[in-house]
């Protein structure tokens, strides 16, 4: 069949002459309506490789049009590499179907692969196709619509402020800084890795975050526009801090919890320390980012203002904190309905509009079948009962 949009000759092979007939009506119905394209595009491996490239070399930009960060591109390099190439590497895009990706993600499925893991190995290819659609390499996108296995939320663990100083004073002391910076102030771990002591006001009560931390890169920018910020710190995490400066001797372009200004500290090796310390003394093992989501539950319990503590948490949303951060630390509901109870038995009880409505017209049912009701107008009244 030839295509005269584009100049070219539209070939495939067919078992039989009906099926040959049948797919050249649909295909030309197809070319009309602009839901069929020549089969130019290229295969998932050659767009794997360029995407990864473009990433590398900053020509490929995220939705927000900003450069991919070191680490996401490893992640989109290994699915690519590991799971997307080996099964649909050598067709062309332009013939991938939802079922040939629905069968993809069932094969992971069935290699026992958590939820997150199936969903972040189809992200890569998610833009691979959405950048072929852009381009009218294909016509639709095949990612579109797929059946992909629900996520499970976990309850993040919290632990009292009282729990949280329990846990520093079982940490060594060279230790306690960089957990208290993480329990009360909420720095990501890459954060956390990269903060610098010029990045830190001990008078004013701030820490300033510029950028974050890459394994293998080193310095990075921060995760979003938002991650650049100031954060207050409280007057345990100053005291930590002070005694670490003057413990460590550090200059001021020097890593606050690094060797070098060159060398970040390697978290495995300090949640390693921390859990052999908090373990000797029978206390439960907590991670970075367990300290994270404990500081923000601080910010919140302690009544301050949510889009402040949206700002200090580093996200761009007051609703994304909010979602993810709404509920208070333990105990929070036995303060509240302690409060609660003090309001409903005090010794003056606010009264309802029901109450009030009540006083002002009489009962508002008087029998089975009457009621009765004032008008707006002061002094009418009707009284009607069921015969």
């Amino acid at each position: 069949m030839f295509d005269a949009l584009t100049g070219r000759r539209l070939r495939r092979t067919f078992d039989t002459l009906t099926a040959a007939k049948l797919w050249r009506q649909d295909a030309q119905v197809a070319l009309r309506r602009g839901t069929m394209r020549v089969a130019s595009a290229p295969t998932p491996a050659q767009a794997a490789h360029d995407l990864v490239a473009g990433m590398q070399d900053g020509s490929v930009l995220d939705h927000g049009g900003r450069p991919y960060k070191p680490s996401t591109i490893r992640s989109y390099e290994a699915s690519l590499r590991l799971h997307v190439v080996p099964l649909l590497g050598a067709r062309q895009l332009g013939e991938l179907r939802r079922r040939d990706l629905q069968a993809l993600v069932d094969r992971l499925r069935g290699k026992g692969l958590s939820a997150s893991t199936v969903t972040n190995t189809l992200d890569p290819l998610r833009v691979i196709c959405r950048r072929a659609l852009r381009d009218d390499l294909i016509a639709v996108d095949p990612t579109d619509g797929l059946e992909l296995p629900a996520i499970r939320g976990r309850r993040d663990r919290i632990e009292t402020p009282e729990q949280a100083h329990r846990l520093l004073i079982a940490l060594p002391p060279e230790q306690r800084a960089l957990w208290s910076v993480a329990l009360f102030a909420g720095l990501r771990r890459g954060e956390l890795q990269a903060l610098r002591w010029r990045d830190i006001d001990l008078d004013a009560g701030v820490i300033r975050v510029e950028r974050g931390w890459d394994q293998y890169a080193g310095p990075i920018e921060v995760k979003t526009d938002s991650g650049r910020r100031a954060v207050p710190v409280a007057f345990a995490v100053r005291r930590e801090l002070r005694e670490h400066k003057l413990r460590t001797g550090r200059d001021t372009d020097d890593l606050v919890f690094g060797r070098t200004a060159a060398d970040a500290f390697f978290p495995s090796t300090i949640a390693a320390r921390a859990r052999k310390a908090w373990l000797a003394v029978g206390v439960e093992p907590l991670t970075l980012h367990e300290a994270r989501h404990c500081a923000i539950s601080y910010f919140i319990a302690a009544g301050l203002d949510w889009k402040q503590i949206s700002t200090w948490a580093g996200h761009g949303d007051v609703r994304q904190t909010w979602n993810r951060y709404g509920h208070l630390v333990p105990g929070g509901e036995q303060e509240a309905a302690a409060r609660l109870s003090r309001y409903l038995e005090g010794p003056t009880v606010a009264q309802t509009v029901a109450q009030a409505t009540e006083e002002a017209n009489g009962p508002a049912i008087t029998g089975p079948f009457e009621y009765r009701y004032r008008d707006s107008n002061p002094g009418f009244r009707r009284e009607r009962a069921a015969s």
